[in-house]
């Protein structure tokens, strides 16, 4: 979608998703937002009332952009509970190779409103959480004896493989998670056959 068929809403939203994803969100200023969005800062006062509250809505998008994302991945037809455990790391590997890859949305909120109550690092947390249910479930479908076990061990993995392609750059780390995954799949599923 375009600048001319968004709304001023949306162009604000996107582009401030963008920004505060690339850049972050204490060092992009609501003007720069605003002058990149072409929109007026009564559009912001409008619709979101704060930059807070962007941050938030901009969380929330870039949030359900990356599950929706993850889900069509994991969840293509044909694949056995077990081969979508082993699809998340390829998939890891495939965002991770992305120019505009800036890490972990939630987890880059999460570092820069650091207080656990602040309302952007709850909806940081609450994505986290939701990822651990989601691989759990996808453990538990798979058959795992202990799948809350498992799947926090797997989103351990991802959490930490994408910190460090982050940090160090180095992309084949994602890899080197995929083959510990699956050592801990077949070690709670068997080795397949």
């Amino acid at each position: 979608m375009d600048n001319q068929t968004m709304s001023r809403r949306d162009q604000l939203l996107e582009t401030a998703t963008e920004l505060f994803y690339r850049n972050g969100c204490h060092t992009t200023g609501i003007d720069r937002v605003l002058a990149e969005a072409g929109v007026a800062k009564m559009t912001l006062y409008k619709h979101f009332k704060s930059k807070e509250n962007l941050v938030l809505a901009a969380a929330d998008r870039i949030n359900q952009r990356l599950r929706e994302e993850f889900e069509a991945a994991v969840e293509r037809e044909g694949l056995t509970a077990r081969e979508r455990l082993l699809r998340i790391f390829e998939f890891m590997e495939e965002w991770g190779r992305r120019e505009d890859f800036c890490g972990c949305p939630s987890i880059n909120l999460a570092v820069q409103y650091p207080e656990a109550d602040h309302p952007v690092h709850c909806a940081a947390a609450d994505h986290k959480r939701a990822r651990i249910a989601s691989i759990t479930e996808l453990a538990r479908q798979a058959g795992a004896p202990r799948p809350e076990s498992l799947g926090e061990q797997l989103v351990l993995l991802i959490e930490g493989a994408t910190v460090m392609v982050q940090v160090t750059g180095d992309r084949s780390l994602i890899r080197r998670a995929g083959e510990a995954a699956r050592t801990l799949i077949e070690a709670q599923l068997g080795v397949e056959p």
